[in-house]
Parts: C-alpha cells; structure tokens; sequence
C-alpha cells in the first residue's frame, strides 16, 4: 500500500512565544532604564511589556519602576556573577583558537593582561616542523609583544605612562621600541587599524599580528595573536592574516559575553 503524500505546510511561521518575549525584555531590561526604550528594543507592545516587566520586578529578575526606570535585579545579578565566574577563557577559546590554526597554519596564542607583563594561557602549533619558543604560563613584556601592544592600545596615555614609569621599556632585540614617544605612535596606530605587529620586537626571528579580546565587561584583557618565523613571512607579510586574527578575537569576545557595538 503505498503512503498517502505528505502535503506541504503553507501554514505560517508560529508567533513569538511567551518564554521569548520575556527573554527579550529581560534583555533589554539590562540594557536600558526607560519604559520606553525597553520597549522599542524588544518591539513589543507596550501593555506586553508592561505586564513582563512586572512579572521579573515581582521574581526579583529587574528592580525599579517606570517612573524610576529599570535596572537588573538581585536575582539576575547572582544568576550573572554565579556565570562569571565559571567563565574559563581557555576553554572558551580554544574551539576558535583550532580552527584559525587550521586556516592559517600558523601558531596562535592567546594571553591575558598580569600587571605589566603578558601571560600565554593557550598556545597552538601549526603543522610545520618549526615550534615557537613560547609556552603556556611563560610572561612578555607588554611593550614589545603583538598582544601587549593589543591590550595597551585600549589604555589611556596616562596609564601606559605610568607603567613606562614602573617598568621602563627594556630592550629585547634591536627592534624594540624603547621610546616612550615612539610607542605612543604605535599605539596610536594599533588603535586605528585595529591590530598590532611584532616584527621580531620580542625575539629575534620571529613576527606575529594580533588583535585584542575584551571580557564580559568590555574591557580588554586579552590578546591573540597568529606568529610565525620572519624566514617563512617575511618584513611585515604576517600583517596579511590581520582579518583573520580579528575575526577569531572577536569571536573569543563575543563567547565571553563581551558588550556587541551597534
């Protein structure tokens, strides 16, 4: 007996759901104090809104009133700071940290901000018969590492000042920048292209690109970085995998929560 035809569904797509809608001013809830533009961002009406705000004021999700405005609420919070701080860049980024490594076939760190040094937390080698002479929990200077050089770009003047202070700009090969103008300059540069180059800066024969990764917050803490051997990429030729950098920093930010730009 043959089946009868399975006839095709012209029904229409199914409305937003009720759990999505409250998922969505929840959302906004964290992100705007206004009625109002709690409102225009979930795209809800407003007696919808109203009637969701309501139920996460009375659960403790969002506190304040319309008159007030809307702030996130205890509850939320704990949920938040219980999620934060389980957060393990390492295993957040090292799926992303893979597959640039089978894109580039290059090594990839990524490191975190410790003071004024830099400290590997992920290394991946590519396939070539060379290996890097980094390693996971080794420290770099800030100044002269394409990381360092990510995270300092989003400092202030006066804070890469007062670190100058501190630590000095020690020389590491005949390339490091030891001027307090000069790297200035360079960061000045990094934050207008949106990526750094260490171009045997921090080891002799050996150049990388990177970019910066920001946490939950916002804030830049971490760097990426795709390095190899000056004999392989040679001058400044590593700068051409810069999108490719970009787009894996943004990716590890974006798993980490980090704030999205519009």
């Amino acid at each position: 007996m043959t089946a009868e035809p399975r006839m095709l569904d012209t029904s229409p797509a199914p409305s937003m759901g009720a759990s999505e809608k409250t998922l969505r001013v929840l959302e906004a809830a964290t992100q705007h104090s206004r009625f109002t533009d709690i409102v225009e961002e979930t795209g809800l009406a407003k007696a919808t809104v109203h009637r969701i705000l309501a139920t996460l004021v009375e659960q403790g999700f969002v506190s304040g009133d319309s008159e007030r405005g809307y702030q996130p609420g205890a509850r939320f919070l704990s949920i938040a700071g219980s999620a934060i701080s389980r957060l393990d860049i390492s295993s957040i980024a090292e799926p992303i940290v893979d597959e640039l490594v089978r894109e580039v076939d290059c090594t990839v760190h990524v490191g975190v901000e410790n003071g004024a040094e830099m400290v590997y937390v992920i290394r991946r080698d590519s396939s070539k018969p060379y290996r890097m002479g980094s390693r996971v929990g080794l420290s770099i200077p800030m100044h002269c590492s394409g990381m360092g050089k990510a995270v300092l770009a989003a400092w202030s003047p006066e804070q890469v000042d007062r670190l100058i202070d501190q630590v000095g700009l020690p020389a590491r090969t005949e390339n490091t920048i030891t001027d307090p103008a000069r790297l200035h300059e360079e960061l000045a540069r990094v934050r207008e292209r949106g990526y750094s180059l260490d171009l045997g800066e921090n080891e002799r024969g050996t150049v990388c690109v990177s970019a910066p990764i920001s946490d939950h917050l916002g804030r830049v803490r971490y760097g990426l970085s795709i390095s190899s051997i000056a004999l392989e990429h040679p001058g400044s030729s590593i700068e051409a995998f810069a999108p490719q950098a970009i787009a894996a920093a943004d990716a590890i930010s974006r798993a980490l929560g980090a704030p999205v730009a519009r």
